[in-house]
């Protein structure tokens, strides 16, 4: 079993940035496909990135992609979020999520949640 702790989230500016940071502890981290979700104000928990577990093939979900990069350190057990050029519509509440098997953009899918971080962009 391994658990998950985010961090780095805050109130920016649009076009600002921020660096979301989460770390595993727990389990074989370098076996885990990850991913980021987050979940606005009554909507539904979406699919941000994905990584697989050795970190050579990433996805996006299309409103992200060219902003966000998703990357992970195996050997120090985080996977990160950093997002530049933010805009409103990105403020919610995200999180890191972690499964075996194979990627997934299905956040059901996932195993294992942080308790989630939240994401502010005034206009």
């Amino acid at each position: 079993q391994v658990h998950l702790a985010e961090s780095g989230g805050g109130l920016v500016q649009a076009g600002g940035s921020l660096r979301l940071s989460c770390a595993a502890s727990g389990g074989t981290f370098s076996s885990y496909y990850m991913g980021w979700f987050r979940q606005a104000p009554g909507k539904e928990r979406e699919f941000v990135a994905t990584i697989t577990w050795g970190g050579l093939i990433t996805t996006y979900t299309d409103s992200v992609k060219g902003r966000f990069t998703i990357s992970r350190d195996n050997a120090k057990k985080t996977v990160t979020l950093q997002m530049n050029s933010l805009k409103p519509e990105d403020t919610a509440v995200y999180y890191c999520a972690a499964r075996k098997v194979t990627s997934s953009t299905d956040p059901t899918a996932y195993d294992y949640w942080g308790q989630g971080t939240q994401v502010t962009v005034s206009s």
